[in-house]
C-alpha cells in the first residue's frame, strides 16, 4: 500500500502498455493517474480537469489477452488501468506530456517514495569552490 495522496491505495504495480512501450504503474488508479506516475514532471502541467469534463485526456485501449479487438475509445481520467492494457492511441494533450517518457530508450525510473523526497539531502557547505 501506499501513503502517496496523489494515488488511490494499491498494493502493487500492474503492467501496461503505452504506445508500444512497457510501464509498471500502480493498481487500483485512473489511466491518468498512471500517466503521472510515469511522468510526474510533465503531466501536472497538461490541461487536464480531472473530472470528464474536457475531453484532453482521451485513449484509445485494448486488453493484451484480445489482440484482434478494435480499441475502445475512453477517457484516461476515468478508466481504471488493468494489467495488460495496451493503450493504442493518446490525445495530442497526453502525446505533449509523455513525449519525454514515450520517446526514451532508457526505462523510466521508478516514482521515489514520498519519505526520500521528505529526507533532506546533504547540502554541499562549499557550493561554490570557495575556501
Amino acid at each position: 500500500m501506499t501513503n502517496d495522496p496523489l494515488y488511490r491505495n494499491y498494493e502493487k504495480l500492474v503492467e501496461i502498455t503505452v504506445s508500444g512501450k512497457k510501464f509498471q504503474v500502480p493498481e487500483k488508479n485512473t489511466c491518468l493517474r498512471a500517466f503521472q506516475y510515469i511522468s510526474p514532471e510533465t503531466v501536472p502541467y497538461g490541461r487536464f480537469c480531472w473530472n470528464q469534463e474536457c475531453h484532453t485526456c482521451r485513449v484509445a485501449y485494448k486488453m493484451g489477452d484480445e489482440p484482434n479487438s478494435t480499441p475502445r475509445s475512453v477517457l484516461a481520467c476515468k478508466t481504471l488501468v488493468a494489467e495488460g492494457m495496451e493503450i493504442t492511441e493518446l490525445s495530442e494533450e497526453l502525446r505533449w506530456v509523455l513525449a519525454d517518457v514515450l520517446r526514451s530508450s532508457q526505462p523510466p525510473h521508478p516514482r521515489p517514495d514520498l519519505d526520500d523526497l521528505a529526507t533532506p539531502k546533504p547540502q554541499d557547505p562549499n557550493p561554490e569552490g570557495r575556501g
